[in-house]
């Protein structure tokens, strides 16, 4: 690589002279982390880096440290803290231009504290408030994290919320801002002034599929008497253990390979006789039988561990679906495969 100013290095080619200045042991630690074309692209670019003046070297790995200190600061005490530290380090010039580069490439939403605390401290936090803040706020967690805390609600309140984030579209940032003062006073936002999408059924479909199903089945019940149209179209995205129906057997067959022996037997055991011959006609004659076997000497199972066995085997096609392996007939039109 030609001798540049810092302003014309890509950031791939700082990557390439950060990794050439760690070294093939530390390099190769990250590659570990990293994606195979993004290797690839490395890699080349490594190959082709020649010529790195002592000061441009000095200049990336100056930047890689201030950007390692940034996130050090956000992860200690939110966004707000970062800046202030990084103002007194570097100026807020320099602050500014580390943080907005980070919070870029991290994609730091807002709420960034209340997803690092515990489920059930975050529900002690907001069970009181109202229920479109609430949903707002469930909407930035993690799907795992908003499952436990819209199960702990009370019935009546989970379908308000989950409707809540079904309808939900668009949030003014002063909207976001001004509830996360409420929260979390000390944390101050750096978010981009666009609006911010957030919610819609994509979210709630994704809480859906992670609470337990005694949850899930009483805020889909509520909403196809009060919703009955965003019910529909809620339950034409979700997948449940029983819709394994919907898939071919070529499908099936990649889905079986994924699957626990132990946890099929559990999952089948609560599952319809339409559900259990789609499976066991997927599996060769021997291990029917003994999963058939394993079935009938388990005796009485209880129906959290079915249901969590079930929940396995879920996630598993989801996971399968997303990489493009197999594919969901979901219905609501004909679906093309080529």
């Amino acid at each position: 690589m030609p001798q540049q100013q810092e302003a014309e290095i890509t950031g791939l080619q700082k990557s390439a002279i950060l990794l050439i200045a760690l070294g093939p042991e530390r390099s190769a630690l990250i590659f570990q982390y990293l994606k195979e074309e993004e290797i690839e692209e490395l890699t080349l670019e490594i190959a082709n880096t020649r010529s790195v003046t002592p000061q441009v070297k000095e200049m990336v790995i100056e930047e890689f440290y201030q950007v390692c200190l940034a996130q050090q600061y956000i992860a200690e005490g939110g966004i707000g803290y970062a800046k202030e530290l990084l103002e007194k380090a570097l100026g807020e010039e320099k602050a500014n231009d580390v943080i907005g580069r980070l919070t870029a490439s991290l994609q730091v939403k807002p709420f960034e504290f209340i997803r690092k605390t515990e489920a059930s401290q975050v529900l002690n936090f907001i069970q009181d408030e109202h229920p479109q803040t609430i949903a707002l706020i469930l909407s930035y967690l993690s799907s795992a994290q908003a499952a436990m805390i819209l199960s702990a609600l009370p019935p009546d309140s989970q379908s308000d919320v989950a409707k809540r984030i079904a309808m939900m579209d668009r949030t003014s940032p002063d909207v976001i801002k001004d509830v996360e003062k409420i929260l979390e006073g000390k944390l101050s936002s750096l978010v981009n002034q666009d609006y911010t999408i957030i919610g819609g059924v994509d979210s709630v479909v994704e809480i859906l599929n992670t609470v337990d199903r005694s949850t899930e089945k009483h805020i889909m019940e509520t909403l196809e008497i009060d919703e009955p149209e965003l019910a529909d179209e809620i339950r034409k995205k979700m997948f449940v253990f029983e819709d394994i129906l919907l898939l071919d057997d070529r499908a099936i067959q990649r889905v079986l390979r994924e699957v626990d022996n132990s946890d099929l037997a559990i999952a089948l055991k609560g599952a319809n006789e339409e559900v259990q011959g789609a499976v066991f006609r997927n599996l060769s004659s021997r291990l029917a039988t003994m999963i058939r076997e394993d079935m009938e000497f388990m005796g009485p199972v209880r129906m959290k561990d079915v249901e969590e066995a079930q929940q396995k085997i879920v996630n598993t096609i989801r996971k399968l679906e997303e990489s493009a392996e197999i594919v969901i007939s979901r219905g609501g039109g004909d679906e093309i495969v080529v």
